[in-house]
């Protein structure tokens, strides 16, 4: 505990803390937003068929693919809290965050062998890359307020997001240059395999390696984390104990709770709309070919990556001047106009345009939200816990969201009308966060 007090702070300490999310960001490019979409697409065009059997039913593509992710948050909302604890009480939380980015990369790594024909397996990897990301991403940010004091925590937060866009960008630039020029690579058709589908699952294996390599500059200097005194029964529902503990806690710390019921409302539709931007945008914009669509959305999600480079670190720089509620709600504004801007889109352009405005407030808003939520935090030594309960809430807002989302959808026959309802929760973040600007300590 010495040596992570007296590492506090230091820089060597806040570039590995940052270096994490350069490391895991390849996967939420690569494999959430860019090449598995297409991939998974792929596979099924290629066999001429929308349905599969699986556990005994027939089922579409996109609901199976929807469900299993929905199902990984589920997982990932109960497992959380239960890492949570037995970390707190091992006093190890490195050792679990080794753990789960382990798990998410070999995932990755698996999915090479993603097949219609060993669908059972592929979509096992696909469920634990998504467990592996997100639980060891909760962990990672548990660490903020432990290795950095609050007047760093808004420059380093932003840090992390912005090395994570670029690392991204930088794998997913050569991945593209490999699935759309194969053979430059050496890859050729084989088996009746058509190459650019050979170069994805290469990609697939990229990903694992550069999560699992750079991850170890972050592993080499992180503390193993607090060690949490008293009783040591019963320690796998310890971190269900310590969310009823944080939840009692919110209690007496009404700037927290307040902050937290309006993360929770417009982290919803954030989370949300970073799910489903790519399918909104291969549905309802007017695309002139199949191969325009396929360039423009990988080009969509390219500018998005860039430009929330630039956001994050904007975002800091002003939240310093402004404050970080003020700056939120300037934030949850532009996403409001942004949701109302989306029900109008028809062409590429207008959809590159939405794409640039998205990266600048996506990157702002995750950084920002992170960081705040750090200094808002009581004095303690079980962050584990505090962040525990910031990810579950995230989780439940993701499935939610989703949920609605599709609901609204699926009723009203567009997703147009589910952007605008998506702009209702942002409305309803600005209410809440004003509300926290006016709670005295």
């Amino acid at each position: 505990m010495a040596q992570a007090l007296a590492l506090k702070g230091s820089k060597k300490l806040l570039n590995a803390w940052a270096f994490y999310d350069w490391a895991n960001s390849v996967y939420s490019l690569v494999i959430s937003s860019a090449i598995f979409p297409i991939f998974y697409g792929a596979l099924f065009r290629v066999a001429g068929i929308e349905r599969v059997v699986i556990f005994g039913g027939e089922i579409a593509r996109a609901p199976l693919i929807s469900y299993v992710t929905s199902l990984a948050f589920v997982f990932i909302a109960i497992v959380t809290p239960l890492v949570s604890g037995i970390a707190d009480y091992l006093g190890n939380k490195r050792l679990f965050l080794k753990f789960f980015c382990y798990l998410g990369a070999l995932s990755c790594i698996g999915l090479y062998w993603f097949s219609l024909e060993n669908i059972y397996f592929g979509l096992v990897c696909y469920f634990f890359g998504l467990v592996g990301f997100w639980v060891s991403f909760a962990i990672n940010n548990s660490y903020l307020p432990d290795i950095a004091f609050p007047e760093q925590q808004d420059g380093i937060s932003a840090k992390g997001f912005s090395l994570g866009y670029v690392g991204s960008v930088i794998l997913l630039i050569f991945n593209l240059a490999m699935v759309m020029q194969p053979d430059v690579f050496g890859i050729t058709d084989n088996g009746g395999e058509v190459a650019e589908i050979k170069a994805m699952k290469y990609s697939f294996i990229s990903v694992g390696i550069w999560w699992i390599l750079f991850s170890q500059y972050t592993f080499a200097h992180l503390p193993k984390g607090y060690k949490r005194e008293g009783e040591r029964k019963n320690i796998v529902l310890n971190g269900f104990r310590e969310l009823k503990s944080v939840w009692h806690q919110l209690g007496e710390n009404t700037r927290l709770k307040r902050y937290l019921g309006a993360f929770f409302v417009y982290s919803m539709a954030v989370q949300t709309i970073m799910l489903i931007a790519t399918y909104f945008g291969e549905e309802e914009i007017t695309w002139g070919s199949d191969s325009e669509r396929t360039t423009g959305l990988i080009i969509s999600i390219l500018v998005i990556q860039i430009v929330a480079i630039f956001g994050a670190t904007v975002t800091a720089r002003v939240s310093k001047k402004y404050g970080n509620i003020n700056t939120l709600m300037v934030i949850n504004c532009i996403w409001v106009a942004l949701c109302v801007y989306a029900y109008f889109l028809q062409t590429p352009m207008d959809f590159y345009i939405a794409a640039s405005f998205v990266g600048v407030v996506m990157g702002g808003i995750q950084a920002l939200s992170r960081s705040t939520y750090s200094k808002f935090l009581p004095e303690t030594t079980d962050t584990t816990s505090f962040f525990s309960f910031y990810d579950v809430a995230e989780k439940i807002g993701i499935i939610i969201g989703t949920f609605l989302y599709g609901a609204v959808a699926q009723l009203t026959g567009s997703m147009r009308n589910s952007t605008i309802f998506l702009g209702l929760f942002f409305l309803i973040g600005i209410y809440l966060l004003t509300r926290v600007n006016s709670t005295r300590k």
